[in-house]
């Protein structure tokens, strides 16, 4: 096993607390040294705005909001932050409801309202409800300028590798949920886990990713430097466990588009790695197993040698982040070794 080594700090985003809690002015007259060393009351978090519309080119602001500590109605369109803020002992009192895995329902309040849609807010419900912090990212990231008139509102989307986002969002959590302790013990259990989970992939040989949908079958791509959420979601298997790609470079082998079975067995990987994309939206399509299940594919080794191997959709599309979903994702894996 590899050594436990921490993960690296992602320093560029999550700054200090800074902003001390106010001190009555009788006591400051006093001279109190005993409000020195009052406890912060938020937590400064910055990160990068895309402010371009949607074909325009990407143009970059830096936004910076104080945090409040200790919030007591968190509103969360991102899936991943409702996996963690529910891992770390919160709760969530606003979200899609209608999009909230079956596995993370316990994150949400018992009164949770629904705040909209992973692309919609409903800005009348959410004022209504005077939440203290919003929190957005990916799909939801365009929400900004209109809910942070409401309320303090941050972006936790993906920004920099998965393995970034993750370390930066749980630290980030942990601060302002008063779970520090936890956040810490968590990120150093899932990174034995990834370990693990690597040496399980070096020993399966290479691989594909491979998301079927409507019965048609996409590679999944090394995410690459500087790559969107999408991409980041689709490397996964190679970014964050080390699967070997079976071609040197996925996407300029398959072009982005579409492959054909007689593509698997041209290239002919060790192992498949299944998402049914279908699965995880609920779109009515025939399951990836049985897309998978014809002659050509039983001629493949993966097929031969049993290593196909389909992996829980919902994490792997919808979620891919936050406490719960990674050791999900690290489980999926280790199939491999069994």
């Amino acid at each position: 096993m590899s050594s436990r080594r921490p993960f690296a700090v992602a320093s560029l985003v999550l700054v200090s607390a800074v902003a001390l809690a106010a001190c009555a002015p009788g006591a400051a007259e006093a001279g109190a040294e005993g409000d020195a060393t009052a406890e912060a009351s938020t937590v400064s978090y910055s990160w990068e705005r895309n402010t371009a519309g949607e074909d325009e080119e990407p143009e970059y602001v830096t936004e910076t909001v104080e945090v409040p500590k200790n919030p007591e109605k968190i509103v969360a369109f991102e899936m991943a932050t409702v996996d963690t803020i529910g891992a770390l002992g919160g709760e969530v009192a606003g979200a899609p409801v209608e999009f909230v895995p079956d596995y993370l329902q316990d994150a949400l309040a018992d009164d949770a309202f629904n705040a909209g849609t992973l692309f919609e807010a409903d800005l009348i419900e959410i004022e209504a409800q005077q939440p203290d912090l919003i929190i957005i990212g990916g799909r939801s990231s365009g929400l900004y300028e209109d809910l942070s008139a409401i309320a303090p509102t941050i972006d936790l989307g993906i920004s920099g590798t998965f393995i970034e986002t993750l370390e930066r969002n749980v630290t980030l959590l942990g601060e302002v949920l008063g779970a520090e302790d936890e956040a810490e013990t968590a990120l150093a259990d899932l990174e034995v886990g990834i370990d693990e989970a690597k040496e399980a992939t070096a020993a399966a040989g290479n691989g594909l990713g491979l998301m079927v949908s409507g019965g048609q079958l996409n590679a999944m791509a090394p995410a690459g430097e500087d790559a969107g959420s999408a991409n980041v979601r689709g490397g996964l298997i190679y970014d964050v466990f080390g699967v070997e790609p079976v071609v040197d470079d996925v996407a300029s082998a398959t072009h982005g588009e579409p492959i054909s079975f007689e593509f698997l067995l041209e290239i002919d990987p060790d192992t498949l790695w299944v998402v049914d994309r279908d699965a995880a939206t609920g779109e009515s399509s025939t399951a990836a197993e049985q897309v998978l299940d014809n002659d050509i594919v039983a001629q493949t080794s993966a097929a031969k040698n049993d290593r196909v191997v389909y992996l829980d959709p919902v994490p792997w599309y919808i979620v891919y982040g936050g406490i719960e979903t990674t050791q999900l994702l690290i489980d999926d894996v280790m199939q491999i070794a069994k």
